[in-house]
């Protein structure tokens, strides 16, 4: 029977697709996915259970109302599930995450990265503007971090034609590091483990570890480190800025970095005004809690609605965070939030479906959105629009960021990116500069084919079998996989079967639906994970309640957006934001 349903569904689908059809209709077949999903798409990746050694809540009861560095006791019956070093789970069963290693050249990745992807004219994502690129790199950075091991005997080398100009012959890329706890003789695929904590806590602004947590505070009245001039302080050690986690740091982050940071002082202020005798500790725990619960509801109702502006993709990320009956309706109803559907995932029962707790290898290659990232910046003035400054990526990224950053005002940045688009997730749009990517360290890399490479080093499904496991028809030619037909030539060229094509090339050749800022092959891993990031999260689930937010906090989250955070801090921009709905949508131009 199910199967007679899911072929019905795809005849329907081929008919007029869900996201076509009016939100009443489509909705439910959302659920429908998304249920299907977690039933068989959820797969734990560890040897053992996720006790860890650890003892009891009991020993430590603190954890029952505060977030810890390093992301356990968030389930007090396996407090080490979704903590710093948990491995990554799968989307997909376990047989079909094993490395293709004979095909880990074919195509050759630098061929893909110089054929598919080079940028020769700058493609914009018009329906979002450059913050939404900041954005997600900024959440993507909590979310997950594979760590780097780049010690001679772990380098992969790609063998290059003679006439290609990268400077070294073969090209070298980094393996990823090992999981040392992998026993002798393990038959099942490779598994690696997160540098990040797994859940939504905030670790790319606090820290993942309790030596950098200490390191960014001021231990006084539960604030967090501030420079000067409204940005973060400049780490020597690094030549980065102090906060959580400075991977592959650009202006971009400086600027979500501090006003986040920020907005934690300003909770931090308020809280202290309503609890008068509450130490440092308590004041930094409460603010952590309720600031990360913010940047949760900013990324489900806020961010998500502006690169996904389809009436029915909208309607789904608001009932996710607030119910079908709505905030209004929904909160003097508290047994509402027995439902998920009725009440919103924010307070209903925590559930991990069918897996322990983790973010997956198949989530971390969906959110490989760098064509997002222009290479060429302009700064503009907020109080007259006057051009101030023209910058390329390599001149704002890394250590040369810092003193590019100290030229303008952060107001400015904000509304020079505000009034700028980054760019769209298509082939031929990836940066030029992350094709030549010069690290710190000297190193060079060509992203877009360290891209395609990682996923098959990491047994991720080529395009055709990902859309199978994630139950979406298989592609049967290179003109059904784009409407475009140069597109479909060129990969043709590249990849000779279509079962051959990579998912990034796949994904980023897919026909987009209508209000669709990304393929809707990626977006059905998103809305797995989307729901689940909340739905395992005993902070935003059984234990949002005022007794560990504060009454305050609750109020506070629920009636805070983007753009509240902005103009809190940025009051200049209130005249590009007049009549903006969505933050993460273009701005208006002043002059």
């Amino acid at each position: 029977m199910g199967d007679l349903f899911s072929s019905l569904r795809q005849w329907i689908d081929s008919k007029r697709p869900w996201w076509d059809r009016p939100s009443i209709f489509a909705v439910p077949e959302l659920i429908q996915f998304r249920n299907e999903l977690r039933k068989k798409n959820l797969t734990d990746t560890e040897d053992g259970p996720l006790t860890g050694g650890l003892p009891t809540f009991n020993e430590h009861p603190e954890v029952l109302t505060q977030r810890t560095a390093d992301g356990t006791y968030n389930d007090l019956d396996f407090p080490k599930m979704g903590s710093t070093h948990c491995r990554f789970g799968r989307n997909i069963p376990l047989q079909f995450a094993f490395p293709d290693t004979k095909n880990l050249l074919n195509p050759n990745p630098r061929t893909v990265s110089q054929t598919l992807m080079t940028r020769t004219t700058f493609q914009p994502a018009t329906i979002v503007n450059l913050l939404a690129a900041c954005w997600i790199q900024f959440q993507t950075h909590d979310w997950f971090s594979h760590g780097r091991d780049e010690s001679a005997g772990n380098w992969f080398d790609i063998p290059l034609d003679a006439s290609d100009p990268w400077p070294e012959h073969p090209m070298k890329v980094p393996l990823t590091p090992k999981d040392p706890t992998r026993q002798p003789g393990d038959t099942k695929p490779p598994a690696y483990r997160n540098e990040c904590t797994h859940w939504w806590d905030g670790s790319q602004v606090y820290g993942a570890d309790a030596p950098t947590a200490q390191k960014i505070r001021t231990g006084v009245d539960g604030k967090i480190k501030m420079g000067d001039n409204q940005r973060l302080p400049l780490d020597p050690d690094s030549g980065i800025d102090l906060t959580g986690f400075i991977d592959n740091w650009w202006m971009g982050l400086s600027m979500m970095h501090a006003l986040f940071a920020m907005e934690h002082n300003y909770v931090c202020e308020e809280l202290k005004r309503r609890n008068n005798g509450w130490s440092d500790e308590q004041l930094y725990q409460h603010a952590r809690l309720i600031i990360v619960a913010l940047m949760a509801k900013i990324h489900t109702v806020e961010w998500t609605c502006a690169i996904l502006p389809n009436d029915t993709t909208q309607l789904a990320m608001r009932v996710n965070w607030h119910g079908l009956l709505g905030e209004g309706i929904s909160k003097p109803f508290e047994d509402s939030h027995d439902s998920e559907l009725l009440g919103g995932i924010i307070g209903s029962p925590t559930d991990h479906q069918t897996a322990p707790y983790s973010m997956t290898e198949e989530f971390v290659s969906v959110y490989r959105m760098h064509p997002l990232m222009p290479d060429d910046f302009d700064i503009c003035s907020v109080k007259d629009g006057s051009l101030l400054g023209h910058h390329e990526l390599p001149e704002i990224a890394g250590r040369a960021n810092r003193p590019v950053l100290e030229k303008y005002r952060m107001q400015d940045l904000f509304y020079s990116f505000g009034i700028a688009n980054p760019g769209a997730i298509r082939l031929h749009n990836y940066p030029r500069h992350l094709q030549h990517l010069v690290r710190d360290n000297g190193k060079i890399f060509d992203m877009a084919a360290v891209d395609i490479f990682r996923d098959r080093e990491r047994g991720v499904p080529r395009y055709n079998q990902f859309r199978e496991l994630l139950h979406r028809p298989r592609v049967n030619s290179f003109e059904e996989m784009t409407d475009n037909p140069d597109w479909a030539k060129e990969l043709k060229q590249v990849y000779g079967s279509v079962d051959m094509v990579d998912l990034q090339a796949g994904l980023f050749a897919e026909p987009l639906p209508k209000g669709f800022g990304f393929s809707e092959t990626a977006f059905r891993v998103f809305i797995l994970m989307a729901s689940r990031r909340l739905k395992s999260d005993r902070f935003f689930t059984r234990h949002w309640r005022p007794e560990v937010y504060t009454p305050w906090g609750i109020d506070f989250i629920q009636g805070t957006g983007m753009k509240d955070v902005l103009l809190r801090h940025f009051p200049a921009l209130a005249p590009a934001m007049l009549n903006v709905a969505n933050p993460f949508a273009p701005w208006k131009k002043v002059s």
